[in-house]
């Protein structure tokens, strides 16, 4: 009820101003962000050919974060392939990931953030979770076996601890492959695919 003489509207600004300046006082270990560290981070797979060949290759194009809700992302950019073999970077680019069509990769994942900002420097847990993996214009989930270890000033090293094992055939790559088998004149490329992570966060 209403008392004579009172403005409702101007009772709830008082409480508005309350809750932004609490909001401004917290630590701001507990607003921030981690952000990916592209140079010292690395996504790797491995490709199979002639049944017996494995070569390691990397992409030097990523980007992501963690937020303070534990919403986890990394973007690959897909032209950044590196094979040490310049024209089969383009062969790659051009005809198994169609780089003008699909220019990037995406993982996401949803994590604890409260774990992590718990983490200290040196320690590590070891996490069973969902990735999803967003390539060539299909998606598909995997389960990941990974490590985060606490790094000093509040950041974050995520690795793998077993290789995330993806089949080519569930995103649509498995034309890609027949054109790199052809033109390299090679017996056979395996469509089944291992990769690994080494992921560096740092706190924002």
């Amino acid at each position: 009820m209403e008392l004579p003489g009172e403005n409702p509207m101007l009772l709830a600004k008082p409480f508005k101003s309350v809750a932004l300046i609490s909001l401004l006082c917290l630590p701001l270990t507990a607003l921030a962000d981690w952000q990916l560290d592209g140079g010292n981070s690395s996504v790797q797979f491995v490709s199979v050919k002639k049944s017996t060949i494995a070569e390691t290759h990397h992409f030097k194009g990523l980007s992501g974060k963690i937020s303070d809700s534990g919403n986890a992302n990394v973007d690959i950019e897909l032209a950044s392939v590196e094979t040490n073999i310049p024209i089969r970077n383009e062969r790659m680019q051009k005809m198994l990931f169609d780089t003008a069509k699909y220019a990037r990769a995406a993982i996401t994942a949803q994590v604890d953030a409260e774990q992590l900002k718990a983490l200290a420097p040196g320690k590590s847990l070891s996490v069973t979770t969902d990735l999803s993996l967003d390539v060539h214009g299909a998606q598909k989930t995997h389960k990941a076996q990974l490590q985060v270890t606490g790094l000093e000033n509040g950041g974050l090293l995520v690795t793998s601890t077993a290789p995330i094992v993806i089949n080519a055939g569930d995103f649509q790559l498995l034309e890609g492959i027949e054109k790199l088998r052809e033109i390299a004149g090679l017996d056979s490329i395996s469509p089944i695919v291992p990769v690994t992570v080494k992921l560096v966060f740092t706190k924002q």
